[in-house]
Order: C-alpha cells, then sequence, then structure tokens
C-alpha cells in the first residue's frame, strides 16, 4: 500500500517537474536562459544543443547573451535560433550572440495564456490519470485480500490528498507563469 503511494508522488512530481521545464521556454517579456533549452544547432555535422556548444547568461532584464566555446559555431548557432520560432532575432560581433528580447504585445500575451491553459489542463489531466491507475492497483490489492476494505478506504483517502496537493502545485506554477507573461 505504501509503495503505491511512494510511486504515486514519485509520478506525479516527474508531471510537476516536467510541466515547469516547458513553462521555462515559453518566452516572455523577460529574458531567461531556459528559453533557448530546446534549440538544437547543426554544428560537425550533429544537431547539438545550444547548452553544449555555449555559455548562456542573462546580462540585463531584457538581454541573453550566449558566448559559443568555439568561435566558428556563431552562424550555425544564429541559424539554430532564427528557425526555433522562439520569435526573436540574434546579433553577432564575431565573439558573442546577443538576443534582445522584445516586450510581448498584447495579441501575442492572449495566445501564450491560451498555450498555458492548455498544457496546465493537460498536466491535470496527466495527474488524475496517475491517481486513478493507484487507485485500481489499490482496488485489485483489496480483491486479491492483500489489504482490507478498511484499509482501502484509508489509502484511497491519503490518494486524494496527494492528488489535490499536486493539482495545486500544478495550479501555483501556472498561476506564476501567467503574473510573468502579464507583466509589461
Amino acid at each position: 500500500m505504501r509503495e503505491v503511494i511512494a510511486e504515486l508522488s514519485t509520478k506525479m512530481q516527474k508531471i510537476v517537474d516536467t510541466l515547469a521545464r516547458e513553462f521555462a521556454t515559453i518566452r516572455t517579456g523577460r529574458a531567461n536562459p531556459a528559453l533557448l533549452d530546446n534549440v538544437m544547432v547543426e554544428y560537425q555535422g550533429e544537431a547539438l544543443p545550444l547548452i553544449q556548444l555555449a555559455n548562456i547568461t542573462t546580462t540585463e532584464a531584457n538581454l541573453i547573451v550566449i558566448q559559443p566555446w568555439d568561435r566558428s559555431s556563431i552562424k550555425a548557432i544564429e541559424k539554430a535560433i532564427l528557425k526555433s520560432n522562439l520569435g526573436v532575432t540574434p546579433s553577432s560581433d564575431g565573439n558573442l550572440i546577443r538576443i534582445a528580447i522584445p516586450p510581448l504585445s498584447e495579441e501575442r500575451r492572449a495566445e501564450l495564456a491560451k498555450l498555458l491553459a492548455g498544457k496546465v489542463e493537460n498536466h491535470r489531466v496527466m495527474i488524475r490519470n496517475v491517481r486513478r491507475d493507484s487507485i485500481a492497483k489499490l482496488k485489485k490489492m483489496e480483491k486479491d485480500k492483500e489489504i482490507s476494505e478498511d484499509e482501502l478506504k484509508s489509502a484511497t483517502k491519503q490518494v486524494e490528498q496527494v492528488t489535490e496537493a499536486f493539482i495545486s502545485n500544478v495550479n501555483q506554477l501556472a498561476a506564476d507563469k501567467e503574473k510573468e507573461i502579464k507583466e509589461i
């Protein structure tokens, strides 16, 4: 019974962590190196994540600076950023690539809010599916006489409490990201 609840918590935590990583890649009006996490660069015949080719920092609230370890990769990095559909334009001085993060338009904020709502709902559904599977396992354990009916009720109550806590985490992440998107 404890194993089922521990497994439930582990799976739900992974779902929340995944959502947090997805939120980090959504562009807001503020510079964030995680924005470039999904950018893949063609370098020496291979597609590599940008993080493996350069140091990425934010020097100002709206500026990302990329310092490639190999200067010959600058053109490839610029091309990959342009291809990534992030809505940003890199500029290079031969040593560094700078990306100025423009403020979001009201229309783009609305689009991002919709995108955010869709991702949040998908992750809530994933959490509920984990809950459903865990309750099914507990019911099977009760059917197989591994646990009593009272233990089933107690464990089901614990599953619901854990689920509510993780749904609350998802809602808090969403509220924080939405606030960040709406900031001007």
